[in-house]
């Protein structure tokens, strides 16, 4: 069996540093808004080269506090409109209508899976505010194109940074550093995970980081006094303490990741099986590895069956989901196809380089029938 991803296997790759930091925080008895919280939030800034982090209970959290905070300070206003990808996990959707704003969904690119900057223009209007821009599936999403965009509009430009962590520009920026604010996401199965859930906002917005630390801390910056209506959403001790260690592999994790992604993209050879436009390994941190099959779902079956573990990513676009069915009748067909077509395989930093051969070999082997 290869699995997909084995959280057990990953956690055992540190596992001695991880016992001892958990062990340090059980037996120090502080187990929220302490040094571990601080000592993670300073390592991490220096890491994605921001000023500020912000801790707090979880990625989607973390994108809810920025809109929120943009609101709490003037910049934004319930019915303002963010521009966002299709193509997407609907967290960075329910971000933006925790909030009361309004998404405006833009096709991605059928050879990146990522947001078509030369379709983001034609969607602004006077009621536009800001750009949700999600690197989605480990990829820099980011462009100069999209950043002078930004700056000609007056747009804010939020990060979804849940699956790139550790992603690089060509010319050395990292991701959760390229906009005006970052959420990120520590669930276990990404790049940068804890052992539970966990979220930060990064930012060199020094009011911005004040307001989402309050905002969730119940809106109070001091004991019993209520600056906002909050609630609470903190990155505990343990998990503060977990990443602290984990962070310090990252880079390593991350150059892994890209050996497993250059030798599928070399040597995966099917007619059935297409992969998107990939070269860049300095820009792709490969959260994962997605595929597209005219037979996506007898591939999948296919390598089930022969003991290899995928995942579809994602199965039902955001605006066929019920909770949104407002937007039932939306014209998105790149999306759609993706949804329709796309294929996760094994990539992280415990499979072996021989149980990506034998994915490569199945793959390839694949019955066209």
């Amino acid at each position: 069996m290869i699995p997909f991803l084995s959280l057990k296997d990953v956690t055992a790759l540190h596992g001695a540093e991880i016992n001892e930091a958990v062990s340090r925080v059980v037996k120090g008895g502080w187990y929220l808004q302490g040094k571990e919280n601080e000592r993670f939030e300073e390592n991490y800034s220096k890491f994605v080269g921001v000023q500020y982090t912000v801790g707090c209970a979880n990625g989607l959290d973390a994108l809810i506090w920025i809109f929120r905070a943009y609101i709490e300070m003037g910049v934004m206003q319930p019915g303002d409109e963010v521009i966002v990808p299709a193509n997407t996990y609907i967290a960075t959707i329910l971000a933006i209508t925790e909030n009361g704003l309004k998404p405006v969904l833009v096709e991605p690119r059928l050879n990146t899976l990522e947001i078509d900057e030369d379709k983001i223009e034609e969607v602004i209007t006077s009621r536009t505010k800001a750009i949700a821009l999600v690197h989605l599936y480990g990829r820099l999403a980011w462009s100069e194109k999209i950043a002078n965009i930004c700056k000609k509009y007056n747009l804010k430009l939020v990060e979804d940074n849940a699956q790139a962590h550790g992603c690089l520009t060509a010319d050395g920026y990292m991701t959760g550093s390229l906009g005006d604010a970052a959420g990120h996401s520590f669930y276990p199965g990404k790049n940068l995970g804890a052992l539970g859930d966990g979220g930060a906002v990064t930012t060199n917005d020094l009011e911005l980081a004040i307001t989402v630390r309050t905002l969730a801390n119940y809106g109070s910056q001091k004991k019993y006094i209520f600056k906002y209506k909050g609630r609470n959403s903190r990155l505990d001790e343990v998990q503060a303490a977990v990443l602290n260690v984990k962070l310090k592999y990252l880079v390593e994790d991350n150059t892994y990741r890209k050996e497993v992604a250059k030798y599928y993209i070399q040597n995966i050879k099917h007619p059935l099986v297409s992969l998107p436009d990939t070269l860049s390994y300095g820009s792709n941190v490969f959260h994962l590895f997605p595929v597209l099959c005219e037979k996506r779902d007898e591939l999948h079956d296919y390598l089930e069956r022969n003991g290899v573990g995928t995942v579809i990513h994602y199965p039902i676009p955001p605006h066929k989901q019920e909770c949104y069915k407002e937007w039932a009748n939306l014209n998105l067909p790149i999306t759609e196809y993706i949804s329709e077509h796309e294929l996760s395989i094994p990539i992280g930093p415990t499979i072996s380089m021989e149980e990506v051969k034998d994915v490569v070999k199945l793959i390839n082997n694949f019955p066209v029938k």
